[in-house]
């Protein structure tokens, strides 16, 4: 190869155009300054090939080799992380601070307030038990408290609602985002040749809608080069795969079956009815030892299982913290298990009565609420909705960050468990008046009375989880006195307790509503009639008889809701008994005395009500257990638990954001536009643009020289 004015021009030549393309990529860092996700580009130079020659090797110039782009993958992946964290703790904050705003009690009008003035009102008419205005004051204060209790109630529903309806749109946006970032891959991988032709426009675009993304679900990214990307949520699922992509679906309820090896049973479990738990169901082994659990049944043998409402970190326990057994019963027998009702049936028929039998660890899943699932083919999907155990840790199998992850936390984790410590004041109060309200007696006797509680089986055993009465499992083995008078005359007849056979007392495990109506009629034959309709206790007094009803250490009359002043058991459904609305006479404030007497101005009740203020109860929660608590103090815990919820949510809020701000800037700091730098470098590709053109000018003057030479 030969050197000279040939070579010097190629050399301009090639310089030249390096300088060009330098400066149009500067020029285009320029304009996108303000572009999102606009990563800086620059151009790679490489040195022409060199030749050995005398006196020394020459080279041959300059060559643009790519326009790289500059972009930390390291970086982008922890700020994905901390990104959708924030987004989590950010949208969670947001929605926390309208539940705080909902249960400020600055009005006067809250929950708080009209609990107190409900109690207050029994204590004015202990002091005048006789006047009618007094007694109106208790029922009107207790209707202010139960339009309370439900306005929160409906409100907290409604965020619910709310919530189903955003996630759902939520969810709709992640599938577009992943089937565009599956059809960039595609793009990627025709267009992009590494090292050579960069798809540097459509790479930033990917990373654009990642980050769109990553903001709706937690993600972690794995890229293998060009259009081999692939982006999975942190538990697992795979939500990109080059060009494929998967779905994400937001369903309605739904159950799951994962039977042991070793298992017959040949059928499904169904269920009524709603909740914000997830029910885990897993059936026990046989008393004897044996791994065979049994059978659906209606008798003593059947199949046994336990439940839990976190996952099977946790199972339900009674009052005295051992484990609840539910039995597997057919449609006419369902269990009752706190939010729901709960069967086996013939996968064909629930109705029907399934065959085969249960396996200890087969275990059945319940989604009673709407629920997010990862889809991948039509026929699997996985339930992701995000879980939180009752220990405070996070269900790590499924979501745990983004906009998605922290509606659900909220709807679930959150408003669920404030609605469930909503009912349980409800319940408390409710039951807690009734109990001593059943034992009080008003300003006339009963001719007539009607159970407000129903069952769904009369034959069954009171406190059976089959029965389906509200207060059930409240009920305890006593004694019920019912006092019967002669109308005219207003003398005692009887002062007997309830006697179910041979002077035997009340046993909840052992009697049904039959059994109580048939005692009802063997201790006071020919003095009050009692009889079931639509599956509720009825007491007549027969001519010439009125009744009352006395001490009741098994709260049976409280349980059937017979002489009670609400009826209901949670805030909507909660009212007050019509009983004392439409007769203001048979609002109980006092008591029939030793003597069997009802005195006028006897306010033994209404002072108990009263008592009941700062009274000592208590109150069982699937998350917190059994505490023993008053009922203010027990809402006030509500309020606190809003106010903790909401600063820890803030404070994790600007936590993760500070991190995740941290990243950002560390990637702008490689991929950001820098207007100074820019403008210097394009004065710098200016210079060296105006000395290549001089260099292929020098060449053209050299061979202008030797052309003019003459022989």
């Amino acid at each position: 190869m030969s050197f000279g004015a040939n070579s010097i021009l190629d050399m301009g030549r090639w310089a030249l155009f390096a300088s060009q393309v330098q400066l149009q990529v500067t020029g285009q860092n320029i304009s996108n300054v303000n572009t999102e996700g606009y990563a800086r580009r620059s151009v790679v130079l490489e040195e022409g090939p060199y030749v050995d020659y005398s006196p020394g090797q020459l080279g041959t110039g300059v060559k643009a080799k790519e326009v790289a782009r500059s972009f930390d993958e390291m970086v982008e992946s922890l700020y994905l992380e901390q990104a959708s964290l924030k987004d989590k703790w950010g949208n969670l904050w947001e929605q926390l601070k309208s539940v705080e705003n909902l249960l400020n009690e600055s009005s006067g009008t809250g929950v708080s307030n009209t609990l107190s003035q409900y109690f207050n009102s029994w204590n004015e008419v202990s002091q005048r038990p006789e006047n009618y205005g007094a007694r109106q004051s208790v029922v009107n204060d207790a209707a202010t408290l139960i339009s309370t209790l439900k306005q929160v109630d409906a409100d907290l529903s409604l965020m619910q609602q709310r919530i189903n309806s955003t996630v759902s749109a939520q969810v709709d946006e992640a599938n577009k985002l992943m089937a565009e970032i599956s059809d960039l891959n595609k793009e990627i991988q025709v267009h992009h040749i590494e090292g050579q032709n960069n798809a540097n426009t459509l790479l930033d675009e990917r990373a654009r809608k990642v980050r769109e993304l990553g903001k709706l679900v937690d993600i972690k990214t794995i890229d293998n080069g060009g259009g081999n990307f692939t982006i999975l949520t942190k538990s697992g699922q795979n939500l990109v795969d080059g060009a494929s992509h998967f779905q994400l679906s937001f369903d309605s309820p739904s159950k799951t079956v994962d039977l042991r090896t070793g298992s017959t049973f040949e059928g499904n479990v169904y269920f009524d009815g709603s909740d914000d738990f997830e029910y885990t169901i897993e059936f026990v082994g046989s008393s004897s030892g044996s791994s065979v659990a049994g059978q659906v049944t209606s008798g003593a043998d059947a199949a046994q299982f336990r439940v839990s409402l976190d996952g099977g970190v946790t199972w339900l326990t009674d009052d005295r913290g051992d484990q609840k057994l539910f039995s597997a019963r057919d449609y006419d027998s369902r269990v009752n298990v706190e939010g729901l009702q709960i069967w086996f049936g013939d996968l064909d028929d629930q109705k029907a009565t399934p065959n085969g039998t249960f396996q200890e660890g087969d275990r059945f899943v319940i989604s009673p609420h709407q629920g997010l699932y990862w889809v991948e083919n039509t026929s699997h999907r996985e339930e992701i909705t995000p879980q939180l155990h009752f220990n405070g840790e996070e269900n790590s199998t499924r979501l745990t960050g983004g906009s998605i992850a922290a509606m659900l936390a909220f709807r679930d984790n959150y408003v669920g468990r404030y609605r469930e410590k909503l009912d349980n004041l409800a319940e408390g109060i409710i039951w807690e008046t009734n109990r001593r309200h059943s034992q009080g007696a008003g300003l006339q006797t009963f001719t007539q009375i009607e159970g407000t509680y129903q069952v769904s089986d009369t034959t069954k055993a009171l406190a059976s989880d089959s029965t389906g009465l509200a207060f059930g499992d409240r009920l305890q083995s006593g004694s019920s006195f019912v006092y019967v008078y002669n109308e005219s005359t207003g003398l005692l007849t009887s002062s007997a307790a309830l006697d179910f056979g041979g002077g035997a007392t009340f046993d909840p495990n052992t009697h049904s509503l039959q059994d109580v109506a048939d005692a009802f009629n063997n201790t006071y034959p020919g003095m009050v009639n009692a009889t079931i309709v639509n599956n509720k206790l009825k007491l007549d007094a027969e001519d010439g008889f009125t009744f009352a009803m006395g001490t009741d250490s098994a709260g049976l009359m409280a349980g059937l809701g017979i002489n009670t002043f609400f009826r209901g058991s949670s805030p909507s459904d909660m009212q007050i008994n019509e009983k004392i609305t439409s007769d203001l006479d048979y609002l109980a404030t006092g008591h029939v005395n030793g003597a069997g007497e009802i005195n006028t101005g006897d306010n033994t009740t209404a002072l108990s009500m009263f008592d009941l203020r700062e009274a000592s109860i208590q109150i069982s929660s699937v998350t917190e257990g059994t505490t023993e608590t008053t009922l203010l103090d027990y809402y006030n815990g509500l309020v606190g638990n809003v106010g903790t919820d909401t600063n820890r949510a803030e404070f994790n809020q600007n936590f993760y954001t500070t991190l995740a701000n941290d990243l950002d800037e560390r990637q702008q700091q490689v991929a950001g536009v820098n207007l100074d730098e820019e403008m210097s470098d394009l004065i710098k590709y200016q210079a060296s643009y105006t000395a290549a053109a001089k260099l292929i000018t020098t060449a053209d003057q050299m061979l202008q020289t030797i052309l003019s030479l003459k022989p």
